[in-house]
């Protein structure tokens, strides 16, 4: 598998308090989570289209886990709970929602359709320095 040469460095999230708490409540109703083929081992209980197959030096969210729907659906509302997302220029969804599941697992979301507003999500890389923001505003709020 060929290893990435960088991530994305423009990342970075939201302030605290950006969105209205009604905005907010209405994003964390409203998202879903699609998943995307690409980054499934095992389709699992997502209902993909095609079958899941993987494509090399994509990171996949169930690589070292199995990785239910329900599970990956709370994360993405947790993230939007804590306000975990990018900065929404031109829409009403963020094009990222970050996470951390129980285990730690520091998991990035992209928008795949603006106007649904559905997601899908791998674990972020190790090497990916960009998850210790994540971690430490986690935390944080």
């Amino acid at each position: 598998m060929k290893k990435r040469t960088g991530y994305n460095p423009k990342r970075r999230i939201a302030p605290v308090g950006i969105l209205s708490a009604e905005a907010r409540e209405k994003q964390i109703s409203l998202a879903k989570y699609g998943g995307n083929p690409e980054h499934k081992h095992s389709p699992g209980d997502y209902g993909l289209t095609p079958p899941a197959q993987p494509r090399p030096g994509k990171t996949l969210c169930d690589g070292d886990r199995p990785l239910l729907k329900e599970e990956a659906e709370e994360m993405l509302r947790e993230g939007l709970c804590k306000g975990l997302t990018s900065i929404c220029d031109t829409n009403v969804w963020p094009q990222n929602v970050w996470s951390v599941s129980e285990k730690l697992e520091v998991f990035e979301a992209q928008l795949e359709n603006p106007e649904q507003g559905v997601y899908h999500g791998y674990p972020m890389p190790m090497d990916d320095d960009f998850r210790h923001v994540v971690l430490k505003e986690w935390t944080a709020r």
